[in-house]
């Protein structure tokens, strides 16, 4: 049962029962080096974890080809062990925003701040700003919390400002300027910690609607080629969708097939066309593979959201993996690095 309970768990979960496995010190380091929205979403899933036996964090720390000995005492005392890890890695100004975030749900003053607020609470904070500024806003923050963003907004505004992040070649002073303005006007806090850099382009773009839903994404893409045809195109080049991990080379493949969960790729696959399942297959011991393909055929209807999002999580995954060099993407177009 523990084993059936800790194959459940999503990626999150698991990150979060590995954290707190370690001590605060070793906790401390490795989220040093995770961007805003993980550090978010796994200390979020810290604080949910309760009772987890240690049998179900042996099972989740072998698949990190780790072992643990002595006793746990996960799910005792989350929110202070969270707290000294976070000034840990963070530093104590940071951390505190981060925390009130997490636990509270207070959020922190400045432009940073955008990075753990909810997608709906930053459109909202935007949308009355000109697209200029919104692209700018949305350029700067992470390809997945921006794609969010971009959902809130009606049709004609995502267009403009989608092709605006694709054709932004840095910031202009004159830009940054009024940005500082509106997020002072909004906070009246500190934005210093955005500088004048380049940021937005046609692969920001791609990477932006990558993340958004499959209709979402073509609409985007057909309304961008109607009004300007090869700067549509270029995107179209860049972006990066589930089928092309057909592309993948098998050395790569297998790299992104260590890190999925095995029930997350189940609900991927579903669907998936028949050149992605056999390059998925192929790529796995045979006993691995019969054993998904009993799964498949034996799995009931599920939700077409919950295949997308399954298969959002691995093309992240991918283009995470490929940004440290690690792999290399293979779009529809040229390689996507």
């Amino acid at each position: 049962m523990d084993e059936q309970e800790a194959l459940k768990r999503n990626g999150t979960e698991r990150a979060a029962i590995l954290l707190l496995t370690l001590g605060e010190a070793d906790a401390t380091q490795v989220m040093k080096h995770m961007g805003a929205k993980d550090v978010q979403r796994i200390g979020a899933a810290m604080t949910q974890l309760q009772n987890i036996s240690r049998r179900e964090v042996t099972h989740i720390l072998e698949q990190f080809t780790t072992t643990i000995e002595g006793q746990t005492s996960l799910g005792v005392g989350v929110d202070d062990y969270l707290r000294k890890v976070l000034i840990g890695a963070l530093g104590e100004d940071k951390a505190g925003g981060v925390i009130d975030r997490i636990l509270f749900g207070r959020s922190s003053k400045g432009l940073e701040a955008l990075k753990w607020m909810d997608a709906r609470a930053v459109a909202e904070l935007v949308r009355q700003e000109h697209p200029q500024i919104i692209a700018i806003v949305l350029a700067y923050l992470d390809s997945d919390q921006s794609a969010e963003i971009l959902a809130q907004f009606p049709q004609w505004l995502r267009t403009d400002v989608i092709m605006r992040i694709a054709t932004l070649d840095g910031i202009q002073p004159t830009a940054l300027h009024e940005l500082d303005e509106v997020i002072e006007k909004q906070f009246a806090g500190n934005t210093g910690a955005l500088k004048s850099s380049i940021i937005g382009g046609v692969k920001t773009a791609a990477n932006i609607l990558n993340f958004m839903d499959s209709s979402q994404e073509g609409e985007l893409v057909e309304q961008i080629k109607k009004v300007d045809e090869p700067l549509g195109a270029k995107i179209q080049d860049l972006m990066f969708v589930f089928d092309d991990l057909a592309s993948i080379d098998d050395r790569g493949m297998q790299e992104i097939l260590r890190a999925i969960p095995s029930e997350r790729l189940l609900l991927a696959i579903k669907g998936a066309d028949e050149e992605v399942k056999q390059k998925i297959f192929n790529n796995m011991s045979q006993r691995a593979a019969e054993m998904l393909k009993d799964d498949l055929e034996t799995r009931g209807p599920v939700r077409l959201s919950e295949v997308e999002g399954a298969q959002k999580e691995i093309l992240a995954l991918a283009r995470k993996l490929a940004e440290a060099g690690t792999i290399q993407l293979g779009g529809k177009g040229e390689a996507f690095v």
